[in-house]
């Protein structure tokens, strides 16, 4: 279970890894632009019930940390299932992995 590290606080917002290498691009990608978007998630197992919001903004620190030293590898389908969120006026929803289907 990776986390993100955002801004000043002390609390780290979890997220499983493989998930986190997939926001990851999308949020570099949008920051990169200077654009600014919201993130939502459903809290972790073990975590208050509920869920979460935050304004990501490229001036605010942002850390990602993997516990999984080896890079996950990526899914396209679901990069651009999370870019196209993180287009819409609702921001980034974490949505689940996209599975690419063999014919």
């Amino acid at each position: 279970m990776g986390s993100i590290q955002y801004g000043g606080s002390d609390a780290p917002i979890h997220i499983e890894d493989r998930a986190l290498a997939h926001l990851k691009v999308v949020i570099a990608t949008k920051l990169r632009r200077q654009e600014s978007f919201t993130l939502s998630w459903k809290h972790a197992d073990g975590d208050t019930v509920g869920r979460s919001t935050i304004w990501v903004h490229p001036s605010i620190p942002l850390r990602f940390v993997f516990d999984d030293p080896d890079a996950a590898s990526l899914n396209a389908q679901w990069i651009e299932r999370l870019m196209h969120s993180a287009n819409s006026t609702g921001g980034i929803s974490l949505v689940d992995e996209v599975l690419e289907v063999q014919s």
